[in-house]
């Protein structure tokens, strides 16, 4: 009997199960930096989805896996801010369209006078679609090493962390992880940030 048209997943579920099977491919950790690239300027799938697997399957090699991701999501986000310098009415509005960001880029625009750092590390950190920053970041001309180090420093909090929990703790952490990512993310960068403001008024 032949599935309906609506018991077929969705484009993006395809993709995602797409991306989910490079985690156990040969070339599993070129796949990895492909993804981790390619998400921060415009690929829709989260690089966790190979990294989890990937980090389970091999836990020696955690932060390898961890270190991959980072490098590879900076260096995506470096193009991401390029499509938003140079490309955007070509490329850059029709991203930001497709996750629904592209009436608020106004806003982004303005605060990004005074926060830009801080909105460039809360959505390399947080589940927010990172490629709608590092495109607004290019569009408004921020600063690009700040943006460069701002980048480096959450993304890699980001991987380093869910790296460092299925390290310690294996395939008993992953449900938790995958169902509380956007929390757990969100509360550590609230203390980083908190940490930051702290120092910047007792030193």
């Amino acid at each position: 009997m032949t599935s309906s048209a609506s018991e077929r997943p969705s484009p993006l579920r395809r993709l995602y199960d797409w991306t989910l099977r490079w985690s156990a491919h040969r070339h599993a950790e070129k796949a990895l930096f492909g993804i981790s690239f390619a998400e921060s300027s415009f690929f829709p799938i989260p690089p966790d989805v190979m990294l989890i697997p990937m980090v389970l399957a091999d836990r020696a090699r955690a932060f390898r896996f961890a270190a991959i991701c980072t490098l590879a999501s900076v260096l995506g986000g470096a193009l991401g801010y390029a499509i938003g310098l140079f490309l955007f009415e070509s490329v850059g509005r029709a991203v930001l369209d497709f996750y629904g960001y592209a009436a608020k880029f106004a806003e982004f625009s303005a605060l990004y006078n005074e926060q830009g750092w801080l909105i460039v590390a809360g959505a390399g950190f947080t589940p927010f679609p990172y490629k709608v920053i590092t495109i607004a970041s290019g569009v408004t001309s921020m600063d690009f090493l700040v943006f460069m180090l701002a980048s480096a420093i959450s993304r890699g909090a980001r991987f380093f962390l869910v790296a460092a929990l299925l390290w310690r703790f294996g395939p008993p952490i992953r449900v938790f992880i995958e169902a509380h990512l956007g929390k757990l993310t969100a509360a550590f960068f609230i203390l980083l940030v908190g940490g930051f403001v702290a120092l910047k008024y007792l030193l």
